[in-house]
């Protein structure tokens, strides 16, 4: 690492505990104190928060990413505490209810430029959190060093006319150029930010599946007996999660339906044998994907080490489609099973008349954080935005109490 990516917005003092921490350990304790952090347990990752004792939440996702991030990155040559804090912090953007909540306050948020879950990220580390002041006194957030921020960068770029992907609002815009200077022209992100979006990946498609079986929801035997349901599930890859045609998608779904690693599943049923299983599954198809994808590289750009942008993550197209298929299993079985739109639909209209009624009732109705942002704004976009970043924070439950307190009859 360079100096400059240990440089931070807002010069601080040094501080001297006696253990000689690095600022990229820092930057790993700042976000594991975070407010924003520890909201990420009551909010939902697949399955509703709280629902079930096994589940996984935001906060038990990200401690796994970056635990995958953290070893992934290691054995590349990356500074291991830099991945590790990416994977901590990657969905502190993410608002209740999960995705549905991210494509509900996107619409809500139009008139100010909508909302994503990747750009809120950046905007509560850089804004929001409470740690840093500016010397003018405002919030410059957990005040990150430049290589933390950038490597949780998924996306580095604005909104784009067409896609739904973005990673900052246009009103963050000078803390990102200042994170982005180090970067080439271009919208390439570090091979942290890789690292970090591919342990995400994993996390994600393997966990979610475990989950799926272990919560009765993902049953494997439909998919090895019937040809049209696995038709079926590479369509909805394919237009999900995957640029791969769906024929070419069946041709790697038969083959992973026909490892040896996942024929016990299929008899899956909550005892503690087979809870064995299920675990050693998903140990050996996340060791697989890491290991794969640290093979590859090196591959192609040596042994190193690796890091910022002196690399390029590579992840071989079969891996690439297995994890992709992964996904689709709880997108279809799980995200998609019957009776879950209703519970979508109103999870949406909760947060549609909360942000209503908040900006009807804004700034009394606000927290101690958000009424004097709101006081400040200088527009209705600028407010628009302070009480998004409100309804944002909350956690589940807090979503649907600020809306009984505020919506129910008095």
């Amino acid at each position: 690492m360079h100096a400059d990516d240990a440089a931070r917005l807002v010069a601080e003092a040094p501080k001297d505990t006696g253990y000689g921490r690095s600022p990229f350990e820092r930057d790993r304790a700042r976000v594991l104190h975070s407010a924003a952090f520890r909201r990420l347990a009551a909010k939902t990752q697949v399955h509703v928060a709280g629902t079930d004792d096994f589940l996984r939440t935001r906060l038990t996702h990200s401690l796994e990413v970056a635990q995958i991030a953290r070893e992934m990155g290691a054995r590349l040559g990356c500074d291991p505490d830099v991945v590790d804090t990416a994977g901590l912090a990657h969905d502190l953007g993410h608002p209740p209810f999960g995705h549905n909540g991210e494509y509900a306050l996107d619409e809500l948020a139009a008139a100010a430029g909508g909302f994503e879950g990747n750009a809120q990220t950046l905007r509560v580390l850089t804004r929001l959190e409470a740690k840093v002041l500016t010397p003018d006194g405002r919030s410059a957030g957990l005040n990150l060093t430049r290589a933390a921020l950038d490597a949780v960068g998924k996306y580095p770029w604005e909104r784009r006319p067409g896609e739904r992907k973005f990673g900052v609002y246009a009103d963050d815009r000078p803390v990102f150029d200042w994170l982005r200077a180090a970067a080439p022209p271009g919208d390439r992100r570090c091979l942290e930010a890789q690292v970090m979006d591919w342990a995400d990946d994993v996390a994600y498609s393997v966990h979610d599946v475990e989950d799926g079986i272990h919560g009765g929801y993902v049953d494997l035997r439909p998919l090895l007996a019937d040809e049209d349901e696995r038709r079926a599930l590479c369509a909805d890859v394919a237009s999900a999660y995957s640029g791969e045609a769906p024929e070419e998608l069946g041709e790697v779904l038969a083959e992973l339906l026909a490892d040896p690693v996942l024929a016990p599943l299929a008899a899956y049923d909550g005892s503690h044998r087979s809870l064995a299983a299920l675990k050693a599954t998903t140990s050996v198809l996340t060791g697989r994907f890491v290991s794969t994808v640290v093979a590859a590289t090196e591959a192609r750009h040596g042994a190193g080490p690796h890091r910022r942008y002196a690399a390029d993550l590579v992840v071989p197209r079969r891996i690439r489609a297995q994890c992709a298929l992964l996904k689709g299993i709880a997108l279809r079985y799980v995200m998609r099973r019957p009776g879950a739109s209703g519970r979508y639909d109103r999870q949406r209209e909760v947060l549609a008349e909360l942000v209503a009624a908040l900006l009807d009732r804004a700034p009394d109705a606000l927290d101690e954080v958000f009424a004097p942002l709101w006081r400040d704004a200088p527009d209705d976009t600028a407010r628009l935005r302070v009480v998004i970043d409100q309804v944002a924070s909350l956690t589940d439950p807090a979503a649907l109490a600020w809306h009984a307190r505020l919506l129910s009859p008095s």
